[in-house]
């Protein structure tokens, strides 16, 4: 199976969550375990919004060891497909989503990955084929 890990499932993984932590390793045997920019856009995002410090420094360095150690994969042009008819899908529910969430639902779907969140949000999305699992249960 590939999974891509989306942001709230990375938060995890820099606080050392033991479940999470333990279903990506037994994933890393025989599986496809990887991020994308956008989460990875997202977690720098949140690095520079904290104030210069101590605590920022400690999140960076855990961001900078995830990043070192989770690849990285790049949008997928057939992404652009998917992401427009999650974007409809949504919009016609009345449940629209973040941009950066329909682009990560995107990027599962063109790559055939399961989307590893604890994010609800993606509930309202599971259309298209979108697979879903949550690490932190």
């Amino acid at each position: 199976m590939k999974y891509l890990l989306e942001t709230t499932t990375c938060s995890r993984l820099m606080v050392n969550d033991p479940k999470v932590e333990a279903r990506l390793t037994s994933a890393q045997v025989n599986d496809d375990v990887f991020t994308c920019f956008i989460v990875k856009g997202e977690i720098r995002y949140g690095v520079e919004r904290l104030p210069i410090g101590k605590r920022r420094t400690e999140i960076e360095q855990k961001a900078n060891r995830l990043f070192s150690l989770l690849p990285c994969e790049p949008i997928p042009e057939e992404a652009g497909d998917y992401y427009g008819q999650l974007k409809y899908q949504a919009e016609q529910q009345g449940t629209p989503l973040g941009e950066n969430d329909l682009w990560i639902a995107a990027t599962a779907l063109a790559l055939d990955a399961v989307l590893v969140t604890s994010d609800s949000d993606f509930q309202r999305i599971v259309g298209l084929g979108l697979q879903l699992e949550n690490w932190t249960k």
